[in-house]
């Protein structure tokens, strides 16, 4: 590896919480994006299965890691702030909270277990737009 080669050795990995199957939803879009990105995803669905070719955790404590790099919510502040214990024992880099998924209440309980929150769509972050995903 050259000293200016910033390809991380290994993919970075990402739980997309409120992950869907139905592809016009960001749930799914996200999934997308970033496998199109390289990330080892691990979609979170209550319901299982299988989301793009992934399989799907029905709950964070199942994921078959220790920690994950970043975590995207697609999911009602409400179930957000339910989970949020569970994705602090995932120590993330990020958090992201995409529109829709952030409250103050949830902002605020996040904070005081040190989550990195930001609050804004992940799939731009990629550098992707989420109307490319149809």
């Amino acid at each position: 590896m050259s000293e200016f080669d910033t390809t991380p050795s290994a993919p970075q990995s990402v739980a997309v919480i409120g992950a869907s199957r139905t592809r016009h939803k960001y749930g799914n879009k996200a999934v997308r994006a970033y496998l199109d990105q390289g990330y080892r995803v691990f979609p979170i669905n209550p319901r299982g299965g299988e989301i793009e070719g992934c399989q799907v955790y029905r709950t964070l404590e199942e994921l078959p890691v220790e920690s994950v790099d970043l975590v995207s919510m697609y999911v009602h502040p409400e179930v957000g702030i339910e989970l949020l214990e569970s994705i602090a024992q995932l120590h993330p880099h990020e958090v992201w909270l995409n529109p829709g998924s952030e409250s103050d209440e949830l902002i605020a309980q996040a904070r005081e277990l040190q989550l990195p929150i930001i609050q804004a769509c992940s799939i731009i972050s990629l550098g992707r737009s989420p109307s490319e995903y149809r």
